[in-house]
């Protein structure tokens, strides 16, 4: 049986823009199984294309390819530590960095997700604009098994204090999600086909 982790789903999990309660982000790790986790995710959910290990053409080659799936299943597409000309010269909805980071001249419709790792971080975040933070690590994750996880019980009360939409992050499953109150989430590895 599950365990159910308290306190109740907050109000502030729904913000004025439409932002995905499901995220997948790519990884040199799941690299092989990204077509059908993008397929397979819910119509709406969300794609963080990260891909750090590849040079730069392959990674915009690997980029147009993911992207045209993420189309065909309305997902809304983040390119991660780009600018906002990047985004805006590779089409992608918007980008992920970290909080306080110069990117330039802002899009009026592109999204600004950040990543936080405590109530600083989750600060910093608000503060620049962000349409919405990763929280993690919630649980211990594969890449980094030795690092101090947040837990429930911490998460929840960082995410509940939050002005801004925050998405749980690290070692999050389907099982995982199903039991913290928390409709937001994302994975690496817990969403990707193996």
């Amino acid at each position: 049986m599950a365990t159910r982790y308290s306190p109740c789903v907050s109000e502030r999990q729904t913000p004025s823009r439409n932002l995905p309660f499901l995220w997948l982000l790519s990884d040199a790790r799941n690299d092989a199984g990204l077509e059908d986790a993008l397929t397979a995710l819910p119509p709406g959910s969300g794609f963080v294309f990260r891909h750090y290990h590849l040079d730069p053409k392959q990674r915009r080659r690997r980029f147009d390819h993911l992207v045209e799936i993420a189309g065909k299943n309305d997902h809304l597409v983040i390119l991660a530590r780009a600018s906002w000309a990047e985004v805006a010269a590779w089409g992608a909805d918007g980008t992920y960095a970290a909080p306080g980071c110069e990117l330039g001249q802002r899009l009026a419709t592109g999204w600004l997700l950040t990543t936080a790792h405590d109530e600083q971080e989750l600060a910093a975040a608000a503060t620049c604009g962000a349409d919405g933070i990763f929280l993690s690590p919630v649980f211990p994750t594969r890449s980094h098994p030795d690092g101090e996880a947040l837990g429930p019980e911490r998460f929840l009360a960082l995410a509940n204090a939050s002005t801004t939409p925050v998405i749980a992050l690290g070692g999050m499953t389907r099982e995982r999600a199903k039991a913290l109150p928390w409709l937001r989430w994302s994975a690496i590895d817990g969403l990707s086909s193996r």
